[in-house]
């Protein structure tokens, strides 16, 4: 009203809710959900106007500690107002800006105000298309920032140039324990982010979550994030989900995974690891590593002998509790596999994506809503979406979560 401005049905809503919890007498870890893909009540989507009025009145909010507007149209008009944001209020620790048509100078506003603030744990900035020209802020940003400890910069459309300036920083920065670089824009064949991320990942030892889904990686890639991993100790969940990795590629993750202690949650969906690469897995699983907990398989070509394989390691490996294979090749040998380990105990029915049902004497499998990160970029249209069966990596590896 002060300001003339026409109010925003779904903010006031959401303050109005606000409001009575904080007459209950809650005094603060408050995260506050303007996201605009919330299908439980109207949404009319935050503009960058609408941000202006809404971080006006956040600005001196002791109880609020996250604030998630993704999915909404701020643009680059309501980043400079996030950037304001950031600066001003000293007890925000969760911002989620993801798909909201920030483009590089909003990344640019963002990332500046980053230099000075000192409380920001974990920003999400997905979907923004900030190019290199803000993934280089970013970078500059990382230099600086000492309290950050989660970054995700997916479908950020990065290029080759600030990724491998973000690899660069991140050898000598000592907060940011979990990085998101998926879905890049690289041209070329010699994989030279992969070679950069390697040589970071030699150096550092304070990343524990590493994304680098769809980054055209070949087994040439993985080689060298495997060589890097022979002398790193502390990173705990590697996902190279959507890449070109053969089964070729799997002698070297099974190799380091025969010396390495530290790996909990692998993600090799939508690869082309195929019988042998499953096979390879399965011996280091069975016969060495005892640190894995949850691996991803999902649509590898995979076929009833490799899945089988994999199944039998979890009878001697009692680490190894999250198995994901949907998308696969099930003969019946797999089905009747996976239907005694779930029967005897010692695969629980949240810990994979299969269901096995018995028609006419024979067993099949069925998908269920289960993964690593099933809810990473969609919302449930029934309620709360966070449970650990759904996003079970995050569960196993909760690094810098939201509030």
């Amino acid at each position: 009203m002060e300001k003339s401005q026409k109010i925003n049905p779904f903010i006031l809503h959401i303050l109005q809710e606000l409001d009575e919890e904080v007459k209950k007498g809650l005094e603060g870890g408050i995260t506050l959900n303007i996201a605009g893909n919330n299908r439980l009540v109207p949404v009319e989507r935050v503009t960058g106007q609408d941000f202006w009025i809404l971080s006006r009145i956040l600005k001196n909010c002791r109880y609020i500690n996250g604030l998630d507007v993704g999915y909404n149209l701020i643009s680059d008009v309501g980043a400079y107002y996030a950037a304001k944001l950031l600066q001003k209020q000293l007890y925000l620790t969760y911002l989620n800006l993801m798909f909201n048509d920030i483009g590089p100078e909003g990344g640019e506003l963002i990332a500046k105000a980053l230099h000075k603030n000192q409380t920001l744990k974990y920003l999400r900035m997905t979907g923004n298309k900030i190019e290199n020209t803000g993934g280089m802020f970013f970078a500059a940003m990382l230099q600086i920032n000492s309290s950050l400890e989660k970054l995700d910069l997916g479908d950020c459309d990065l290029g080759m140039q600030s990724v491998i300036a973000i690899a660069t920083v991140l050898t000598r920065n000592q907060a940011i324990k979990a990085i998101n670089l998926n879905r890049p824009i690289l041209y070329g064949e010699q994989e030279e982010s992969t070679v950069h991320v390697g040589r970071m990942l030699k150096e550092n030892h304070c990343l524990v979550a590493l994304h680098m889904c769809k980054h055209d990686m070949k087994n040439s890639g993985i080689q060298q994030l495997c060589d890097a991993l022979y002398l790193n100790s502390s990173l705990r969940y590697l996902d190279v989900s959507c890449n070109k990795i053969t089964h070729d590629g799997m002698v070297y993750v099974a190799d380091v995974l025969k010396s390495n202690t530290t790996l909990e949650v692998i993600d090799l969906s939508f690869n082309r690891i195929e019988n042998a690469g499953a096979n390879y897995l399965s011996e280091a699983l069975t016969s060495h590593n005892r640190s894995l907990k949850a691996l991803s398989v999902v649509s590898n070509n995979i076929e009833g002998e490799g899945l089988v394989a994999l199944s039998q390691s979890m009878k001697t490996n009692l680490t190894f509790s999250h198995i994901y294979i949907w998308g696969n090749k099930f003969d019946e040998a797999t089905c009747v596999a996976y239907l005694h380990l779930i029967q005897m105990g010692r695969l629980k029915p949240d810990n994979t994506d299969v269901e096995p049902f018995v028609v006419d004497g024979h067993v099949y499998l069925a998908e269920v809503s289960n993964g690593l990160k099933k809810h990473y970029y969609w919302t449930s249209t029934y309620g709360e979406c966070y449970d650990h069966s759904s996003n079970s990596g995050f569960a196993l590896v909760p690094v810098g979560q939201q509030p």
